[in-house]
């Protein structure tokens, strides 16, 4: 690990703390409705305008059903307007409409903020759609994550006998999107264009090349089928290019909330590795911010709507010890270069720049990978099917962990929550009482709804691979046969399952298997876990808050936080450690020719 490498992630982390913790005291004066006079008259005129009331409040059911009908209705529109988008206009291209199954990926995909993408975005996708359909989803399925973690933690907050119930779906959705994603992605779209993001409405352009290129491709016959000489070899044609076709759009709009709202969804095929989407350093360490800024801040305003900000610190601690170790450890990995190049003549001297950006460099794109694997985003300025077996293996586990490492904006914290409810029943196990966390006891109904929302997403990723391996479908998109070929259908159904996005993208997947076997993956993945946690929500917004005795386990220190990240990493090793055997681990030892 060289200097340069630590200071970038040292400076990272400083900087995304100090802007985490405003940005948290801002998340918990939304949640809990404490707004500025002026903007908190808006606020009820328009919840009024919506027919809801800003007082009202309900359970756990109600605010499910909420959730369930508005993201279902979500899929209906994506996919119409997929459909539809030969006849909308802003299609300057005159692209036609999306195939069926690819159509219903895509929407199932942004509305569970994965934003998995089977196509390319600039040769499938017009502007309007674009902007109508997949960027109004970027908003609306980052307020919903962010929506689900309010409830939870009020669940901790409140106590039996006092009013209200675990919130209202529809207001914790206006006020999010409104009051924190709006702002901020406004912001962000403003400096992005600075910096030569690009925002236009216009026609793809036509620019003549500076040098020519050369190219072949098969020769055909009048009827369109190949040529072949008398033995039967393909013959080709030598074709010389002068002219190239430069995408244009809105993308600037669409960059700020890929980011901020940990969507991933590129406007582009390439994604943050397009100059038009991410052009200098500056952007891509603002990125990075962005990536983080409210899965971080949603830790200390658990703490400040718990009343015990250490308890939101020692969540932060948790999410950033796994972050380091795990950062640091890919970054290494892309520091050292391929030896099959090496022994190509190849200089190694900047590591493994397969696959990256050299206005990025091995160091930064590897950091910018840990971080959009664990934060749930799925944005790339590189290709992750391009890094070294062990630099892919970091992404792939981060996101098998359950993306709870800062992980999606609200998805993390809630499911870091989850597993700090195991670690306080592991706790009680050990010493022979009730286990409690922030004065509410844990017991069986909790404990139930937190083994389906830690075992959901194990079981779809695991049986989803298993399935793809077997059947003629699923290997038929492998490109690359052997271990590395398994390690992209596990990553296909990790990132699917686990609401990432990201893809080792050696695989073929826009393709009816996979579009609707990832669907269901990232639909099941989204809701089998959001359901349980509201229904932990409800049970424990019931109870009353008991005071701490001394035998209460302290969560708020260092011996909590080891707990808590133990029963992280055991949960993800315990899982997935015999699926990454058989992929990126094999592929390590042969590489390196260990036997």
């Amino acid at each position: 690990m060289n200097g340069s490498a630590a200071t970038l992630l040292i400076v990272y982390l400083l900087i995304l703390t100090a802007l985490a913790w405003p940005t948290g005291q801002w998340l918990a004066a939304v949640a809990e409705g404490r707004l500025p006079r002026g903007l908190q008259r808006i606020d009820t005129a328009l919840l009024r305008m919506a027919g809801v009331d800003a007082e009202s409040d309900g359970g756990w059911r109600r605010y499910a059903l909420a959730l369930l009908m508005f993201n279902a209705l979500g899929v209906l529109v994506v996919y119409g307007l997929q459909r539809l988008q030969a006849g909308l206009p802003l299609n300057p291209q005159a692209l036609p409409a999306v195939g069926a199954d690819s159509a219903f990926n895509t929407a199932v995909s942004f509305v569970t903020n994965t934003n998995w993408q089977g196509y390319g975005g600039e040769t499938t996708m017009s502007y309007l759609v674009q902007m109508l359909a997949l960027t109004v989803q970027n908003f609306l399925s980052a307020a919903t994550g962010i929506a689900v973690a309010f409830a939870l933690i009020r669940g901790f907050a409140r106590s039996a006998g006092s009013p209200g119930g675990i919130g209202n779906f529809w207001v914790d959705l206006t006020r999010i999107t409104l009051w924190v994603l709006l702002p901020i992605s406004f912001v962000l779209a403003l400096f992005f264009t600075s910096q030569g993001v690009i925002q236009n409405f216009d026609a793809y352009r036509n620019i003549t090349l500076l040098d020519p290129v050369e190219y072949t491709e098969p020769a055909l016959d009048a009827a369109g089928q190949p040529l072949t000489d008398a033995h039967g070899i393909a013959l080709t044609k030598t074709l010389r290019a002068t002219e190239q076709t430069i995408a244009m759009g809105p993308v600037a709009s669409q960059e700020s909330i890929k980011m901020l709202g940990t969507n991933g969804g590129g406007f582009f095929n390439a994604n943050s590795a397009h100059p038009f989407e991410n052009p200098t350093p500056l952007t891509n360490f603002v990125q990075m911010l962005a990536i983080f800024l409210i899965p971080a801040g949603l830790c200390f305003a658990f703490g400040r709507m718990v009343g015990d900000a250490r308890q939101g610190w020692a969540i932060f601690a948790a999410m950033s010890l796994i972050f380091i170790v795990m950062a640091l450890a890919v970054m290494q990995a892309e520091q050292v270069g391929n030896p099959l190049l090496g022994q190509l003549g190849v200089s190694l001297d900047g590591g493994n720049l397969e696959g990256k950006e050299t206005r990025f460099g091995a160091t930064a794109s590897a950091l910018f990978a840990a971080i959009t694997t664990a934060a749930s985003c799925g944005a790339v300025d590189a290709m992750h099917d391009s890094f070294m077996p062990l630099g892919g293996l970091v992404p792939l586990w981060l996101i098998q962990l359950g993306e709870v490492v800062f992980g999606g904006v609200g998805s993390g914290l809630y499911g870091m929550l989850v597993y700090a409810i195991q670690a306080v029943f592991i706790a009680g196990l050990m010493i022979g009482r009730t286990p409690e966390y922030l004065g509410k006891k844990i017991e069986s109904f909790e404990m139930k709804m937190v083994s389906i929302a830690i075992l959901v997403t194990p079981l779809l990723v695991l049986v989803g691979s298993a399935i793809a391996v077997l059947v003629a479908p699923g290997t038929a998109g492998i490109s690359n046969p052997g271990a590395h070929g398994f390690s992209q259908v596990l990553y296909a159904f990790s990132s699917a399952a686990n609401n990432n996005g990201s893809a080792f993208a050696g695989l073929t997947v826009n393709t009816p298997f996979y579009n609707l076997m990832l669907a269901a993956a990232m639909w099941f993945g989204r809701f089998g876990v959001i359901v349980p946690v509201l229904a932990i929500a409800g049970s424990l917004v019931a109870k009353k808050r008991l005071a701490s005795t001394a035998g209460t386990l302290p969560t708020h220190g260092p011996l909590f936080i080891v707990l808590l990240i133990g029963t992280v990493l055991l949960v993800g090793a315990l899982t997935y450690v015999p699926a990454l055997a058989l992929g990126p681990l094999v592929e390590h030892l042969q590489l390196f020719g260990v036997h």
